[in-house]
């Protein structure tokens, strides 16, 4: 069973201008495999697809039981891949893949950094490189993401895959050395610079200060002597 339900019909592939006659009706190709079974063409409301997206906690990683007049309806699957428009992003095609509800699923989930790291407000500044990191897990126990606090996080410092705390019933599927996110040091930023800085500024000024005394003693002292 899964999340939420959506209708797609069959999709003739026979002849041309399939795809533009689907356009003008406001649907988008697409296919459905995996579950042991041939490829399926279906046809899609490119617009219900993008609110089930936006509206669904899971996102891309939404389980869908598909209905509507199509030898696909009845499966639940996911959406494994989404073709856009690479201008106004539109949807131009996307893959499902049906799913065995009691075997493991690859996925990728995003991660979000929670926290202000310790480093950041010494001057540094978090780079995030890593946005999704791949899963292992059952169907029904995909997470909406991973949190990972950065607070402890020092200049220079690095969270890696591996440092991630993964789900239960979950596991990394992939290089776990991966760079998540780095705590970059600015040029000319060193440990203690700011204060260091402002000590030397307040010695500066000190020394100005005291050569200013000195040549107005020196200059007293020239004065002096002249009225002598």
């Amino acid at each position: 069973m899964g999340d939420v339900k959506f209708a797609v019909e069959a999709r003739d592939t026979r002849g041309k201008g399939n795809a533009r006659r689907l356009r003008m009706r406001g649907l988008a190709p697409g296919v459905v495999y995996g579950g042991g079974r041939e490829a399926t063409a279906i046809a899609f409301d490119t617009v219900a697809f993008e609110r089930l997206l936006e509206t669904s906690h899971g996102g891309v990683n939404t389980l869908i039981d598909l209905e509507g007049d199509s030898a696909a309806s009845g499966r639940t699957v996911i959406a494994k891949e989404l073709q856009r428009e690479p201008v106004r992003g539109g949807l131009v095609h996307v893959d499902f893949y049906e799913l065995d509800l009691k075997a493991k699923i690859e996925v990728s989930v995003p991660v979000h950094l929670t926290g202000t790291a310790a480093g950041v407000v010494l001057g540094g500044v978090l780079d995030q490189q890593l946005r999704e990191v791949s899963l292992l897990c059952m169907p029904d126990a995909i997470p909406d993401e991973i949190e990972a606090d950065v607070s402890g996080m020092e200049l220079g410092d690095s969270l890696h895959v591996v440092d991630l705390n993964v789900p239960a019933g979950a596991e990394f599927h992939g290089d776990e050395t991966l760079t998540i996110a780095t705590v970059l040091v600015p040029r000319g930023l060193a440990e203690g610079e700011g204060e260091v800085a402002v000590v030397e500024g307040e010695e500066g000024e000190g020394a100005a200060a005291e050569g200013d005394g000195a040549s107005k003693d020196a200059d007293g002292k020239s004065d002096e002597g002249g009225d002598s």
